[in-house]
């Protein structure tokens, strides 16, 4: 299935949005327990982790680094770094990413750390099961434009790595 025939919505989200929703997980994630280390899935879930790990007062932070998504195209997830964690701390680990949407990220984070407190700030409904707290849920079909992919919030910039030519 290619992405045109996937995504029929896009929702944009803006800098501002976006502290606001890392801000509300956070109040809803103090109320549960405190918390000793943030994995953060990145790329996406590094600056929703930042924010968090501030308004918790969270100092060891780490990443697990997978690749699934290349622009609006789904492949599939390759692992390309783990995070180093006792097992001893998993109850007060808590996983952050940006957004839940087919659940394949999010399957193999959750093989990796199968005890750990799993938070995005965005969810879809196939990938909603293997998260326990997320704040915004949208449909499967919809494209989150983040501001880091969007100098309008309309239409998608490329990374500047990707804009450079040879000669």
């Amino acid at each position: 299935m290619s992405a045109g025939d996937r995504y029929h919505k896009t929702f944009p989200v803006s800098w501002e949005q976006l502290h606001r929703d890392c801000r509300a997980l956070a109040w809803r994630l103090v109320a549960l327990r405190p918390w000793t280390r943030i994995i953060a899935v990145a790329r996406g879930g590094l600056v929703p982790a930042a924010i968090i790990a501030r308004e918790l007062d969270i100092r060891l932070v780490d990443t697990v680094c997978i690749s699934s998504y290349t622009l609006r195209t789904q492949g599939e997830p390759a692992i390309l770094k783990q995070a180093q964690c006792l097992d001893r701390e998993e109850e007060t680990l808590l996983i952050v990413d940006d957004l839940v949407d087919t659940g394949k990220t999010a399957k193999i984070v959750r093989d990796i750390f199968p005890t750990a407190h799993f938070a995005t700030v965005y969810a879809k409904p196939d990938g909603r099961p293997l998260v326990n707290t997320f704040i915004t849920e949208v449909s499967q079909d919809t494209w989150i434009l983040f501001p880091w992919d969007a100098e309008t919030h309309v239409e998608f910039v490329h990374p500047i790595a990707m804009k450079r030519t040879d000669g």
